[in-house]
């Protein structure tokens, strides 16, 4: 285990990773990893991770992945099983590296599925829950729509110029995720049948407007998983509810952390 310093970054395997680290340390809570979007990072999370923190006391954990933020670049073009690579390869290392004992994932669309696929092929005795925002088990056309559109922003628009204040390659974020939705070989990206293997409580919380995905997502989780499934519809949300509803989306999660981190312990570690 490393010291880990409020931010900074982490080398896993030969990629250098930025974090934050908000509240105590993974050897004093439980603590909640977040795992960000498609386009996301470190920063890209806002002050949500720091307001998750004060609403349960763990600690939680933020990270951008490689080709995100601050973090080493990603080679092009990515594989189209890289939510397979994160989840398999690079997230076990992570939670070794920061010396997480116990807490939960909280993922955002990809980091969504990233979550499931690793919770349903690590039995993990760490994770007490995942949280999904906005997840993704198959490809819908909607995705893909969407997607090709926000290309045409990205390269006709200002997305880019947004995109470059958090990025500091900001193509290679784009064209990363953006060239694998839309390679037409992803449109059979299938990963249902790591639900079944999740053994842990799960929460699902959609936007009511979400742009990316439908309603099969959430009946996907429920036909699939023998494990409780909580499901939180956010009217007046899209594809980041912890952005265009901010105040349900943290209550939410907040409720659902305090409930599996802190069942045992009574009040103690609860935020007042």
């Amino acid at each position: 285990m490393i010291n880990l310093s409020p931010s900074g970054f982490l080398k896993i395997g030969a990629t250098d990773l930025e974090y934050r680290m908000i509240g105590p340390a993974p050897d004093q809570a439980p603590t909640i990893v977040m795992l960000h979007e498609g386009l996301g990072c470190v920063g890209l999370w806002g002050e949500f991770p720091d307001r998750l923190q004060a609403a349960t006391s763990a600690g939680v954990f933020v990270y951008s992945r490689a080709g995100y933020g601050a973090s080493t670049p990603s080679a092009l073009p990515r594989p189209l099983d890289y939510m397979h690579v994160e989840a398999c390869e690079v997230l076990p290392g992570l939670l070794d590296a920061i010396g997480f004992r116990r807490g939960i994932l909280v993922g955002h669309s990809d980091g969504a599925s990233i979550a499931a696929i690793y919770a349903g092929s690590h039995q993990d005795h760490r994770v007490q829950g995942v949280a999904m925002i906005a997840p993704h088990f198959i490809v819908e056309d909607v995705s893909v729509s969407s997607i090709a559109e926000i290309k045409r922003a990205y390269e006709t628009g200002g997305l880019k110029a947004k995109l470059s204040r958090w990025h500091k390659d900001v193509d290679n974020a784009f064209y990363g995720w953006n060239d694998a939705w839309l390679d037409q070989k992803f449109r059979s990206w299938d990963i249902s049948e790591y639900l079944a293997y999740i053994r842990v409580p799960v929460a699902i919380l959609q936007g009511a407007d979400d742009q990316y995905g439908t309603i099969r997502q959430i009946e996907i989780a429920q036909e699939e998983c023998y494990c409780p499934v909580d499901v939180t519809d956010i009217p007046g949300a899209g594809h980041s509810p912890h952005r265009e509803a901010p105040e349900k989306t943290l209550d939410t999660l907040s409720d659902f952390a305090r409930r599996l981190l802190y069942s045992h312990e009574g009040s103690q570690g609860r935020a007042a």
